[in-house]
């Protein structure tokens, strides 16, 4: 069995996990969730690290599962440079570049992201910070698969995410050298599964895994990403 370690991705918080967490449970694995300082506008991704490796000190690297959904997938990969972990798991997830920063990679490559997502994104706000303000455009490219009153509950949730961390250099050297998988969505209209498909393989090595659904299968279909995470454990 593992500890599954689930990083939240941008506007979410821990909460995004509740219906994954008990069908993980039920399979006899652990969980770890944890808030990540998305609207502090000084944050950077290794501070994100930092809450990350807090909330598993002192549990055993081998048993640790990492999984980073979204954004999420720039703070992974800081953790497993800093720690024994079991393997990486990306999830409809953004894929550093050592050295180059989000909003570089963001600009240089139009087919990493649907650009129709900042539609229903207000302007940036004293502290640096978008927030959702469109709730059709939020749920079409968020959490498209889902019913509508989880569509609308979690789109109630969403807190403000900071962008300065999207402008600051990658801090690692190289990616660290860990068991990746990356798991894309095959109707994810956030990140395009295309883009997912090539850069796993490219940038990560990575075996991938492909489900049915959009962006947040955590709350479409929580027992068949369970399923799938169960698999890799």
């Amino acid at each position: 069995m593992a500890t599954f370690v689930l990083v939240h991705g941008a506007w979410h918080g821990a909460w995004c996990w509740d219906r994954l967490t008990p069908e993980l449970e039920s399979k006899g694995h652990r969980t770890i969730a944890m808030d990540l300082p998305c609207d502090d506008g000084a944050a950077t991704f290794d501070d994100y690290a930092d809450v990350v490796c807090d909330a598993v000190r002192g549990v055993d690297g081998q048993d640790l599962i990492l999984v980073g959904h979204s954004l999420a997938g720039q703070t992974i990969p800081l953790v497993a440079a800093r720690q024994s972990v079991r393997r990486v798991v990306y999830l409809c997830a953004l894929l550093p570049v050592p050295g180059i920063a989000l909003a570089q990679q963001m600009a240089e490559d139009e087919s990493m992201l649907n650009p129709d997502y900042a539609m229903g994104l207000s302007e940036k706000d004293i502290h640096g910070r978008r927030t959702w303000v469109d709730e059709e455009v939020a749920c079409r490219h968020l959490f498209g698969d889902c019913d509508d009153d989880t569509a609308s509950a979690a789109f109630a949730r969403l807190c403000p995410q900071a962008t300065h961390p999207y402008r600051l250099p990658c801090s690692l050297t190289e990616l660290p050298r860990v068991d990746n998988t990356y798991i894309l969505c095959a109707e994810d209209r956030m990140v395009n599964p295309d883009w997912s498909r090539r850069m796993a393989r490219e940038r990560l090595g990575a075996d991938v895994v492909e489900m049915a659904g959009s962006h947040s299968p955590f709350l479409s279909r929580p027992g068949a990403l369970a399923d799938v995470l169960h698999g890799l454990a």
